[in-house]
């Protein structure tokens, strides 16, 4: 080699001696930990050291008495589709392998390497690694189709494993997936990585990736996290924590951590102590999680912050979205990368057409977990309890069982979907599910149970982080998403965005910034109890009482719980479409859709109509509502002040009268959200919407306190036209239509008001994304925006830029 770092005959080679250049002496494994070692530690990533034999030594070992040739001529003809034959061959081989004696000069380097690295403490622990001259490439993904050991000691148990690594590339899923990938056999070499263990059996880990695992989006680190060694998060043993940190806010200094998922975290997996190895033989085992700490998170907001910013450092060095393993050691509480690899689908996927699947009928939900991917699966239900049952799995099946490892790889890719009960976004099932483009649900808890043997299911991974399996087979509809430039458009195309956990994927699509976000969905969603009833635990009613506790595990209070949802809704969507403006809407929940969140009953008036009744300014300025709306004030703080998301504009919706308009902006003010027009920080605009006719006919008025104007042509078209748009009836809904000249002619005194004061107006109904037609009228008379769904924002835009 022309750096000299070390012999091309080399057998064994340190880690720090290693480069990413090397990945054909080591794998891109063992590369990766040379190059992270070499080139990092002086940006402060820590990494264990070891060191690995090299791929002329796996061959060495291979020839040795013939061993290779006898290999050759047993895979030469094999049928990877006949589960059988594959089982049969992969056993002898396997066989072979482990009965192979070690040519002397390279047990004699192992020896030699191993004294080193454990001199003065000859009981360290170590992972005996594989790692294949052909995995971790851009362009193959290998997905642990070899093996790895935990808690090996001694040189003894070292060389022991390392035969049963070399033995692994011989597994029946690596056979099958080199046939799969276009992979020669004799082309792939294997290196044994020797890493000091770092124990995170006494602490957590886990894996992080630089990018969003389902939608592509670049401008987050998302971390998931479990107690005890990481095997179990890769495997999809447990339902991880999960963290998302915002690349922008990290690098400003600001706190980047904008959502947090509490995982199950049932079990984890520790060392088996010196009498349970002499007993059973494994090195490591599983164990129940103390309920206290399954309620609680893995990390500290101080670790996850410090694990994103050495993602970012690796990011940076290997200029390319990441894939990274992770510890935290128990005893000294310091972290560690323990692998990192390059992300090898949604990195892949830039530039190619993609579809947006959508459920276009209704179903009953039978199971639910953690989405994998953005598609839409259907099928009959095939349950499988073992690998040794999966040549029952047909082509076009659902896979349903408990979990799944690298050993079900064979069968996967004939799924036309997977459902598991445990595993989180990391685990095995969804890495080959998202490579080989199927739709997956895991962590479901409860699939095998609920779903039968055969039954027909929809299985849905098109609505957010949660997946639904469905009774039957419902229709679908795809449709390609438009990702590159459009034509210049004078209006801005802005979008609304209910759901946070869909923003990663819209935020990709052309657009001005989002013009409506609404809490309603956050608090519907991601909350699910009534303001009141956490304002008033625990002096609530037993029942309501353990609503609470449970919905607010993990959090320092019931109230911290509300405020922090709150902020992590407002931040992913603010986070997602940073630096475009994103006006996020006070909450609009009238009193009947209040009544049906946990508690709700206890605490709203049953009114003859909801529609007119307690709603948007009324509620916050009323006494028995103002410590609801404080927590909305201070969730919005947070978001702009801490996280820096000064992007978040602020809208007040249902302001009948200018009395109303004063107070609000007023109580905003005293909250920390005062408008820079009065001398508030960070350029923050507070904007009311325009639904209530009052708004247009004394739109001058409201002005004076307000930095424009969104029409809510819904609710405008409604009270204009003394429709009721939640009636249903027959008879009336022909005559609701927000083109309508009496409606037309307050929207056109709203927008000409705020043009004459140098105010924002743009419009956040669904009257543009129904009526093309109106929305070129709305173009006409001088709308700055047009916030639209996301399904119509593309024809939208195209049509305006032409006008």
């Amino acid at each position: 080699m022309s750096d000299a770092r070390f012999e091309a005959t080399a057998l064994v080679v340190p880690f720090e001696k290693l480069r990413m250049t090397d990945v054909e002496s080591v794998g891109g494994k063992n590369a990766s930990l040379g190059e992270m070692i070499s080139q990092l530690a002086d940006a402060g990533v820590r990494v264990p050291g070891g060191f690995a034999t090299t791929a002329h030594a796996f061959r060495e070992f291979l020839k040795y008495e013939g061993l290779d040739a006898r290999i050759q001529k047993r895979l030469a003809d094999l049928n990877t589709d006949d589960v059988r034959a594959l089982a049969e061959a992969g056993a002898q081989i396997r066989g072979w392998v482990e009965a192979q004696p070690f040519p002397q000069d390279l047990e004699a380097a192992i020896r030699a390497e191993f004294a080193r690295v454990t001199e003065g403490q000859p009981e360290a622990s170590f992972a005996v690694r594989s790692s294949a001259t052909a995995e971790d490439l851009p362009d193959a993904s290998f997905a642990g189709q070899q093996e790895t050991f935990l808690n090996v000691v001694g040189i003894e148990d070292v060389l022991h494993k390392m035969k049963e690594v070399f033995a692994s590339l011989y597994n029946d899923r690596a056979i099958s997936y080199r046939v799969h990938k276009g992979f020669a056999h004799s082309d792939v070499a294997l290196s044994a990585g020797v890493q000091r263990m770092v124990r995170s059996d006494l602490g957590a880990a886990g894996v992080m990736f630089t990018i969003d695992t389902e939608s592509g989006f670049k401008d987050v680190v998302f971390i998931t996290s479990s107690y005890g060694l990481g095997e179990t998060v890769v495997q999809g043993a447990v339902n991880p924590d999960e963290f998302y940190v915002h690349k922008p806010a990290l690098t400003r200094g600001k706190f980047p951590i904008i959502r947090r998922n509490l995982g199950s975290k049932l079990i984890q997996m520790t060392f088996s102590t010196p009498e349970e190895k002499a007993a059973s033989g494994k090195l490591v085992k599983t164990v129940d999680v103390e309920v206290e700490q399954r309620n609680r998170y893995s990390l500290t907001d101080e670790d996850v912050i410090q694990l994103s910013r050495y993602a970012l450092i690796i990011e940076q060095h290997y200029g390319r979205p990441m894939d990274i393993e992770w510890g935290k050691d128990g005893q000294d509480g310091q972290l560690y990368i323990l692998q990192a690899r390059p992300e090898t689908v949604k990195s892949q996927a830039e530039g190619q057409v993609e579809q947006r699947y959508k459920l276009k009928g209704q179903g009953t939900v039978l199971v639910e977990g953690r989405a994998i991917g953005q598609k839409i699966g259907t099928g009959p239900v095939r349950l499988v309890e073992s690998v040794a049952e999966m040549e029952r799995v047909q082509p076009g099946d659902v896979l349903v069982t408990d979990m799944t490892d690298p050993n079900w790889e064979p069968v996967m890719k004939r799924a036309s979907a997977i459902i598991t009960n445990r595993g989180g976004r990391t685990c095995h099932a969804a890495i080959i599910a998202r490579e080989l483009g199927i739709p997956a649900v895991v962590g479901c808890g409860d699939a095998t149970d609920k779903l039968k043997d055969g039954q027909l299911v929809t299985v849905a991974c098109s609505e957010g982080d949660t997946g639904f399996i469905y009774d039957g087979l419902l229709e679908t509809e795809v449709s390609e998403v438009h990702r590159g430039e459009l034509p210049y458009c004078q209006v801005k195309i802005m979008m609304n965005v209910g759901n946070p956990q869909l923003a990663f994927n819209f935020a990709q699509m052309p657009n001005s910034g989002v013009g409506l976000a609404r809490l309603e969905f956050i608090i519907n969603n991601n909350i699910g109890v009534h303001p009141k009833a956490i304002l008033d635990y625990p002096n609530v009613d037993s029942d309501l009482k353990k609503a609470v506790e449970s919905v607010a595990r993990g959090h320092a209070s019931p109230r911290a719980f509300y405020v922090d949802k709150l902020a992590e809704g407002i931040a992913t969507i603010a986070a997602a479409f940073w630096p475009q403006p994103v006006i996020v809407r006070l909450s609009d929940f009238k009193s009947n859709e209040y009544r049906k969140l946990i508690g709700g009953s206890r605490y709203e008036p049953d009114e003859e109509n909801p529609m007119l009744g307690f709603r948007g300014a009324s509620r916050y300025i009323s006494g028995e509502f103002s410590d609801a709306f404080a927590m909305e004030c201070e969730a919005l703080k947070r978001v702009r002040h801490d996280m820096g998301l000064t992007n978040v504009e602020i809208m007040v919706p249902f302001v009948r009268t200018v009395t109303q308009a004063e107070k609000v902006v007023a109580m905003l003010a005293e909250r920390g959200l005062k408008r820079a027009a009065a001398g508030g920080k960070d350029d923050l605009r507070v904007i009311m919407m325009c639904e209530v006719p009052s708004n247009a006919i004394l739109a001058e008025k409201f002005l004076e306190h307000f930095d424009g104007m969104s029409i809510g042509s819904n609710d405008l078209t409604q009270l204009t036209l003394g429709l009721d748009r939640d009636s249903g009836l027959e008879l009336l809904s022909g005559d609701f239509d927000e083109r309508d000249p009496a409606v037309k002619a307050l929207i056109s005194r709203a927008i000409a008001a705020c043009r004459a004061t140098g105010k924002y107006v743009g419009i956040c109904g669904q009257g543009p994304s129904d009526h093309p037609d109106f929305a070129d009228w709305l173009a006409e008379e001088g709308i700055v925006s047009i916030s639209l769904n996301p399904d119509s924002v593309i024809e939208t835009w195209t049509r305006l830029a032409k006008k």
